[in-house]
């Protein structure tokens, strides 16, 4: 961990001092790039080699969404060289599918090592912040599945970007970074591995680290080490993996060899167990640093519930990245800003009012305004040339020439029963308000529309834990009403003139989110905790298939 943090902490520090050339890095990374694409069948199609400035570039090239990639990723996908790159394809991203259906992104060996080099300055930054804060570095515990979902037509390996980049970069000096073995990582199955990298990270005292791709996947893992604790401590105390845990044989004999018994710490954990009745990361490891974990956009209804888990121990974002694109390395603890990432990507900003144009007029990172929202278009080595991918940004702050951005909504991700345009912002905002003042335990939420499209109203889905109770549905009801129209000033005119009508709630039975996450995986895919649902959907036909316990509305409506 010594090493690896000198390695982060040099990128990092040699990243800052390249922030008051912004603009002229991001002219050599796009001029470098043109000139090696230039070759390539879409290189071909879009002039490349006769761009020779950012100005060209910039009024030639058409600004696309995915869809007008999809020939050309097919073509890579089934096999063909040269297609979008001229280096050959490692593996290819699956995007999560949060906003439709999912998409397949070649990687290269050079768009990996850009990845890598943003995830190294992130990094940088969490190591230099710990020396401040005087925090102890051990080793680190990730449950990400690294194995492929699948394989294209053309033979190459599919999957998670995170796996894909765990899978691509194990090699003998990062494996001792982690608490459990590599092997741990290549199990399909959510429980059995989740039960594995608990198993051995239990035995490391001083572990520092938990790094999970969303907040809901740490708080998965939270449930995972109660659920399974007496087992978990069992199994250290023997030095034998339960045989419960599914596991091809010659697997499980490999882990075994690493698996050795420990019955002092399995003592010691039995103690905390019986003394609390559970067992939770802030009590198995005292000496946690810090949890890695997607902030901004909807991140922060989740991070209500991490205290109780992990008590005041420092959030890091790691990167604002996406299965495209790595898009800000995060600077500090706590925050949601990230630094754009400027030797990773070429970028550019739309501002709000060019929206709705069809050729519209972009700014470049050292020219946005802090405070304003903008649609942001990336080029970069997978083969995207002003691609945009419909993510909307606010600027919070700039770093010399170097903007700092927080995701938060994707365009196209709005609600409107008239035009009123709710955002996963605006109702995270009114969610959180929520369970502040009623000390709710929410499992997860989706703000959906009504049936009635004449008469239309919001609809409030909650799933609580069991056993749990809605004590003043009413009032509850009537404040995220009063919420919601605080945050978004267009759902509040709205629901003054009547044109949308009072909300109505629907309390959802538990496990209601887990079958709706289980419906998008993919052949192959087993790890539903890796699918990200929106918190707000206009498919009215979103809760068919669950079970709705208690529905209520407000007298007024």
């Amino acid at each position: 961990m010594a090493l690896v943090s000198a390695a982060a902490r040099w990128q990092q520090r040699a990243f800052v001092r390249q922030l008051s050339q912004a603009e002229s890095v991001q002219a050599a990374f796009l001029q470098q790039l043109l000139r090696l694409h230039q070759g390539t069948v879409l290189g071909r199609e879009l002039q490349l080699a006769k761009m020779t400035t950012v100005s060209q570039f910039r009024q030639q090239v058409p600004i696309w969404p995915y869809s007008g990639y999809v020939p050309y990723f097919d073509r890579t996908a089934a096999g063909e060289p040269n297609v979008v790159t001229p280096e050959p394809v490692l593996h290819f991203n699956l995007s999560s599918g949060s906003t439709g259906s999912q998409k397949l992104i070649p990687i290269t060996a050079r768009s990996q090592r850009k990845r890598t080099y943003a995830n190294q300055v992130a990094m940088g930054f969490a190591f230099a912040r710990s020396r401040q804060l005087n925090l102890s570095l051990g080793k680190l515990l990730v449950t990400t599945c690294a194995q492929p979902i699948g394989y294209t037509s053309g033979g190459r390996p599919y999957g998670h970007v995170s796996g894909n980049q765990l899978r691509t970069s194990n090699s003998p000096f990062y494996r001792h970074l982690f608490a459990q073995p590599f092997e741990a990582l290549m199990v399909h199955d959510s429980v059995a591995r989740n039960y594995l990298c608990l198993l051995f990270a239990l035995r490391d005292r001083h572990l520092s680290v938990i790094a999970a791709n969303f907040p809901l996947i740490a708080l998965q893992l939270c449930r995972y080490l109660d659920q399974y604790a007496a087992s978990l401590i069992d199994d250290i105390g023997s030095g034998e993996i339960a045989d419960w845990i599914k596991l091809d044989p010659a697997l499980r004999a490999r882990l075994a060899r690493q698996f050795k018994a420990d019955p002092q710490r399995a003592e010691a954990l039995q103690q905390l167990y019986q003394t609390a009745g559970t067992l939770l990361p802030k009590q198995a490891w005292p000496n946690l640093a810090f949890v890695i974990t997607a902030r901004g956009g909807p991140s922060d209804f989740y991070f209500e519930r991490f205290s109780d888990y992990f008590g005041d121990i420092p959030i890091f974002g790691g990167t604002y990245a996406a299965s495209e694109a790595v898009f800000g390395s995060h600077w500090n603890f706590n925050t949601d800003g990230t630094l754009l990432a400027i030797k990773t990507n070429f970028f550019e900003f739309v501002p709000a009012d060019q929206w709705e144009i069809a050729r519209p007029k972009t700014l470049l990172p050292h020219e946005v305004r802090v405070g304003e929202l903008y649609r942001v278009l990336v080029t970069n080595y997978s083969g995207f040339y002003r691609y945009d991918i419909g993510d909307v940004v606010e600027v919070v702050g700039f770093r010399q020439q170097v903007p700092l951005i927080t995701f938060r909504y994707r365009r196209g991700g709005t609600l409107s029963a008239i035009t009123e345009k709710t955002t996963e912002h605006h109702v995270v905002y009114a969610m959180s308000a929520l369970r502040h003042k009623y000390a709710l335990p929410i499992e997860d939420f989706c703000v959906t529309l009504s049936p009635d499209v004449v008469a239309p109203y919001y609809v409030l889905n909650l799933e609580l834990p069991p056993n749990s109770s809605l004590t003043q549905p009413e009032n509850l009801l009537a404040d995220f009403d009063d919420n919601l129209q605080t945050a978004n000033a267009s759902y509040a005119l709205k629901r003054r003139s009547g044109d949308i009508l009072a909300p109505q709630l629907n309390r959802l039975s538990p496990g209601s989110f887990k079958q709706l996450r289980q419906q998008r995986l993919r052949p192959g895919q087993f790890d539903d905790a890796e699918i990200k649902l929106p918190h707000i959907s206009g498919d009215r036909a979103l809760l068919e298939a669950v079970e709705i316990l208690q529905t209520v509305r407000l007298r007024s409506a």
